[in-house]
């Protein structure tokens, strides 16, 4: 793969538009794009349902996406379960736990809404203590901040592995280690992390993760939540249905092993698939080799961005901090109207706005109109950046 264009992958970038939303949704190779077609013209067909080929097929398809992402993660295939997006994962831990008045969460004011909204609404429904650790506006961490507001009584800490607004890189290894010291749960959003960083959550050993299919060239409407094994005695299933069972009796059930019994009902069976295809396709690429591309392009990034007069960029300038998610404003033009003249008069694609990160934006980096924001993926090009600056050097002189 590496030999070849990875370009030629993605046929919608043949149509000449600059794609710089990947933050948002990243484009899908056609090999994922064919492994969807492959289920629909070959197995159509429900998993764990019949003795039949069609079915039999289709059921070990499934179930070697399930081994692909785990090996993609470095964890064991039973901890590997299926959802929608990180939202959904998320939502399915806070969900499941088991709060009593009193308890703590630690959370920070960089997250996504997915990884603040659920613990700001149990907080409220249960009358839980809730502690925001507050980033310098480069989105780095004091983590003493973390060890003062960690105690006995922290039931959870939720933090994201890298930010969707600033593309800054959380110390997620040493706020595991401070959270174990008081046998606090942690959970990861790491739905900006697993397309461009390798990953290895057994040496992490945090208890929850959660990734979105769809920022790392897979399907849309699927996911991963990383459940640790050594939580696996006492987190229930959120729903409760057909494949989630060995047995039903008049007055009880015994659930199946696994994964199985967090994924209710028939699943996106292709999506899963397709998601497993996405894990391949980077694997045969190399996360490693992947994050040494990301670093390099985001080192030009940032390098050309700060040539553009009156730009302003947030996040750290050190490439080696951050991935390629650059988020900026010129000044006295409106975000919105910069990402549509882009878009119009020059074929990039951008994201405008407060990018699900409210809190961030508006009183960490005091922009209530947001920001615009490119990201980068490993099949932009220098080439693309240069456009992307060309083009904000014209919008900035338009006024």
């Amino acid at each position: 793969m590496k030999e070849k264009n990875i370009r030629d992958d993605f046929p919608i970038l043949q149509s000449g538009v600059v794609y710089l939303d990947s933050a948002a949704t990243s484009l899908t190779p056609e090999p994922v794009v064919q492994s969807l077609l492959n289920y629909y013209h070959r197995f159509n067909a429900n998993i764990e349902r019949g003795v039949y080929t069609l079915s039999q097929e289709a059921s070990e398809q499934y179930l070697e996406a399930h081994r692909i992402i785990a090996k993609f993660l470095n964890v064991n295939e039973n901890e590997v379960v299926f959802t929608k997006n990180s939202t959904e994962g998320i939502n399915l831990v806070a969900h499941t736990i088991e709060w009593k008045e009193g308890d703590k969460i630690v959370t920070t004011l960089i997250e996504h809404h997915s990884n603040y909204l659920p613990w700001l609404y149990m907080a409220k429904k249960y009358n839980l203590r809730l502690e925001r650790i507050k980033p310098d506006k480069n989105g780095h961490f004091n983590l003493k901040d973390f060890e003062d507001a960690i105690d006995d009584n922290t039931k959870l800490v939720a933090v994201n592995h890298i930010s969707n607004v600033l593309g800054t890189i959380s110390p997620l290894s040493e706020i595991v280690k401070i959270a174990k010291k008081h046998n606090a749960l942690v959970l990861a959003d790491g739905a900006q992390a697993a397309p461009h960083i390798p990953l290895d959550l057994k040496s992490l050993n945090l208890d929850f993760y959660a990734i979105s299919g769809h920022k790392m060239m897979g399907p849309t409407g699927t996911g991963v939540l990383y459940i640790n094994s050594r939580n696996l005695d006492w987190f229930k299933p959120a729903f409760v249905g057909g494949g989630i069972i060995k047995d039903v009796e008049m007055d009880s059930y015994t659930l199946a092993d696994g994964f199985e019994r967090f994924e209710a009902g028939t699943p996106n069976i292709a999506g899963g698939i397709g998601l497993g295809a996405a894990a391949e396709y980077l694997s045969k690429y190399g996360m490693k080799n992947v994050e040494a591309y990301e670093n390099e392009i985001t080192g030009y990034f940032l390098d050309k961005m700060q040539t553009v007069e009156g730009i302003e960029i947030y996040g750290p300038l050190n490439a080696q901090k951050r991935v390629g998610v650059v988020s900026f404003n010129l000044s006295n033009i409106p975000p919105h109207r910069v990402a549509f003249l882009l878009s119009e008069k020059h074929n990039i694609a951008v994201r405008s706005g407060l990018h699900c990160a409210h809190p961030l934006v508006k009183y960490i980096l005091n922009v209530p109109n947001g920001t615009v924001r490119a990201s980068a993926y490993i099949y932009n090009t220098k080439d693309e950046i240069d456009k992307l600056v060309s083009a904000l050097n014209e919008i900035r002189k338009m006024g």
